[in-house]
């Protein structure tokens, strides 16, 4: 089981984990183990609740297919067992990032001294700025 909540968790048999070689340099090492993993997690065929599963298929992130079936690979480390352990915590802080509902914003008008002092900066970089101009002798 990986908790999600205290109340959510994903059992262990929807959660498909395969063993594939990694990329990268490591040498015969790398050629020869299977240290990689490669996570798949069907969200829709899951025991998610529906809150959860709306809101993974709706995220734009890379790691979820068309298909809605949430894709991590893990190789960071040469040991298989710190992969998988890295894979899942990976899936529990995707599905917990859906959990937090965010706060929705409240329109405010700026203040009328906040308007008055961005309209005093504007004009002492504009009496700045004309200060930087060629002065001509005709004028003066």
């Amino acid at each position: 089981m990986l908790p999600i909540s205290q109340k959510v968790s994903i059992p262990d048999n929807e959660i498909e984990l395969n063993a594939v070689r990694a990329q990268g340099a490591g040498g015969q090492n790398v050629n020869k183990v299977s240290s990689a993993i490669h996570l798949r997690f069907d969200v829709q065929a899951s025991s998610l609740p529906d809150f959860y599963k709306q809101r993974l298929l709706k995220l734009s992130d890379q790691r979820i297919t068309s298909e809605g079936v949430v894709v991590i690979k893990a190789q960071s480390h040469r040991r298989q067992e710190l992969n998988r352990a890295d894979a899942l915590e990976r899936l529990q802080e995707l599905v917990r990032s859906v959990a937090v509902t965010p706060k929705k914003r409240i329109a405010t008008r700026p203040t009328k001294s906040s308007r008055k002092r961005r309209l005093d900066n504007k004009t002492q970089r504009g009496q700045t700025k004309a200060g930087r101009k060629k002065v001509n002798k005709i004028d003066h």
